[in-house]
């Protein structure tokens, strides 16, 4: 379960934040999950909650934003929204996509006290 290691490294990123920036509580946290990024939304919710128990994000809310999976198609050249690695171009058919966005997982903002 990869999402155990993401919450920790969450933590991580909120306290480094917290200490630079001097604030002591933090109420929200909203990340954007790709949807290309094979990151389980329910076990990472389940994660973070286990992960901040007794710290500075102790009662804070974790709001996910899904990112949509893009790519380019090599072939007639146009960007497409894509579900998976292996999807086609639905334009032309062509199996030549570069994926562009929605393998990302970053931390977008955070509401703090």
């Amino acid at each position: 379960m990869h999402e155990l290691s993401l919450a920790e490294n969450m933590l991580q990123i909120i306290e480094d934040t917290a200490a630079e920036q001097g604030f002591t509580e933090v109420k929200t946290v909203w990340v954007e999950v790709g949807q290309l990024s094979c990151v389980e939304k329910d076990a990472l919710r389940f994660c973070f909650s286990v992960v901040v128990d007794g710290t500075i994000a102790q009662h804070a809310k974790l709001e996910i934003i899904d990112v949509a999976g893009r790519a380019w198609c090599e072939h007639c050249a146009c960007e497409i929204t894509v579900s998976a690695y292996y999807d086609v171009c639905p334009g032309c058919g062509a199996n030549t996509i570069k994926v562009i966005r929605g393998e990302e997982m970053r931390i977008r903002e955070l509401e703090v006290e």
